[in-house]
């Protein structure tokens, strides 16, 4: 059971919210870890062959929640520590999640809630929605995010996007490359379920090796991601998904071949 949070598997999808709509949906150290809790669910569950994540309510989430942010003004380096590794643990556990994670965002994604969109596979963004990494303006840094926004897009579109703070559209963030789609705002629901119901009736194992070998294969050399890219290959040949696609093709290939031609 979850006190901050929603979580349901439908349509071959789970859809974890965020459910603190009268604090903006804020991180806090208790919602971190139910979001590692369902997370974990998600990967043990067959039929979630893909994760959505959301936020009840008008936000995706504001950030860190008010209190948090009061509590470690006066915590120590080593509390201050603890706290960060606790939100980099989540980012790593998203990281290597078997599942493809989306984020559907709508109203503000802010500080670590942008952080936390950043953070998934792919962002799904409503018309209106609005993203932000505005720590600069009070003396802070958007610090382990970067390692994740460095990956997403060129580094002086990066710098400017933590450096100035500016609150951006969802059409910005999807010229720079962060945002995959912009739906309308009174279609967004339809869209991120049609979006997550196509992406889930791929081949769960194809999906999942994918994933697996694009982030492995980061900061590799050519030579070595190519070694790495000859072992996932191997691999996806023995799956029960790759097994059955290549009979289907073959077979329509036979019967493309056997009709008489005109």
């Amino acid at each position: 059971m979850y006190s901050s949070l929603l979580y349901s598997v439908e349509n071959g999808f789970a859809r974890i919210t965020l459910n603190r709509p009268d604090k903006r949906n804020a991180l806090n150290a208790e919602i971190v870890t139910e979001l590692k809790q369902a997370f974990e669910e998600a990967a043990a569950d067959p039929a979630a062959k893909v994760v959505v994540l959301a936020g009840a309510g008008k936000d995706f989430c504001s950030g860190a929640d008010l209190a948090a942010v009061e509590r470690i003004s006066h915590a120590g380096v080593l509390e201050n520590m603890a706290d960060a590794r606790h939100l980099a643990d989540l980012f790593l556990q998203m990281r290597s999640h078997p599942r493809p994670i989306i984020a559907a965002v709508q109203g503000r994604a802010l500080a670590g809630g942008c952080g936390l969109a950043t953070a998934c596979d792919l962002i799904l963004a409503a018309e209106s929605a609005k993203f932000g990494y505005p720590e600069v303006n009070i003396g802070f840094v958007p610090a382990m995010v970067m390692a994740i926004l460095r990956r997403s897009l060129g580094e002086k579109a990066a710098f400017e996007l933590i450096a100035l703070g500016r609150i951006v559209s969802a059409a910005r963030m999807a010229e720079l490359g962060v945002v995959q789609s912009v739906l309308p705002d009174d279609a967004f629901a339809d869209g991120v379920t049609a979006y997550a119901s196509e992406l889930a009736s791929k081949s769960s194992s194809a999906v999942s090796l994918s994933k697996r070998l694009l982030y492995h294969i980061d900061s590799m050399s050519f030579e070595a991601a190519l070694e790495a890219g000859v072992q996932a290959n191997a691999i996806a040949r023995q799956t029960e998904d790759c097994r059955l696609g290549i009979k289907g093709f073959l077979k329509s290939a036979q019967a493309a071949k056997a009709r008489p031609k005109r």
